[in-house]
């Protein structure tokens, strides 16, 4: 049954990203504000599918820990739904992202037109000081935008061990000078890194309390991966104790 919803889940995710581009074709012509209400509109959708599909709903805690203003959000990466979910949770989101996904037909599109963040991993040196420029100037420079980085560089299973790539974090805590928000989820009990099936249950994201700019580059490191490790692992638990629990109520 389960893979059967995921199925219809998919058509739900892809069909209305196509709805979603053509109709909002025009506005890569209008201000970007425009395309950031486009793109929050269909992360609507993608989260409204989710339940009344999957079953799975997605909950939002710790709202309190991000400031009003410019911050440098660093996230768990477990599914793609992590990608939606910050145009629901802060005003303006700016994403770092692969440059392979600006090739994709209107995801690339909109993702230049909103001015995300791409990067190229093969790049090196120059690439991360095109991108700390980008950023000083998206987030600090009047923007005031809020960015977000996974520190892991790509999507793992829940409970794998962490493989943190410090370089891109440091640079932009240190370049930025704002408040680093860790995101904690257990989106991977529910939305797997790899395969189709999605699997019923509550997704959470957690903002924990912020870490305060200034610190030395290897205690903020220490600092964020205990923090967001434990915020994660934290919520992985209590997904798993919430479906044994749905599981036994069911038998």
């Amino acid at each position: 049954m389960n893979t059967l919803r995921s199925m219809i889940y998919v058509i739900w995710l892809y069909g209305w990203m196509f709805v979603m581009g053509v109709i909002f074709l025009p506005s890569l012509l209008l201000p970007r504000a425009v395309i950031v209400f486009g793109i929050r509109t269909y992360a609507r959708l993608v989260v409204l599918g989710l339940r009344w599909i999957c079953g799975i709903t997605v909950e939002f805690r710790g709202r309190e820990h991000i400031p009003g203003g410019p911050i440098l959000l660093a996230g768990k990466h477990q599914a793609m739904l992590d990608v939606f979910v910050p145009f629901l949770l802060v005003r303006d989101p700016v994403i770092v992202m692969k440059r392979e996904l600006l090739w994709y037909p209107v995801l690339g599109w909109y993702a230049l037109k909103s001015r995300q963040l791409w990067i190229d991993r093969s790049g090196g040196a120059k690439t991360m000081r095109r991108m700390l420029k980008v950023a000083r100037e998206e987030v600090q420079a009047g923007a005031g935008r809020q960015m977000l980085i996974y520190p892991e560089g790509t999507r793992t299973e829940p409970g794998d061990p962490p493989q943190y790539k410090p370089a891109g974090v440091r640079g932009f805590y240190k370049t930025l000078d704002v408040p680093l928000v860790p995101l904690a989820t257990n989106s991977g009990l529910c939305w797997p890194a790899h395969g189709l099936t999605r699997r019923p249950g509550r997704v959470v994201y957690e903002a924990l309390p912020a870490i305060e700019p200034g610190l030395e580059s290897k205690a903020m490191m220490e600092r964020l991966e205990r923090e967001l490790e434990a915020g994660s692992n934290r919520l992985l638990d209590e997904g798993r104790e919430r479906r044994t629990d749905r599981a036994q109520v069911q038998a």
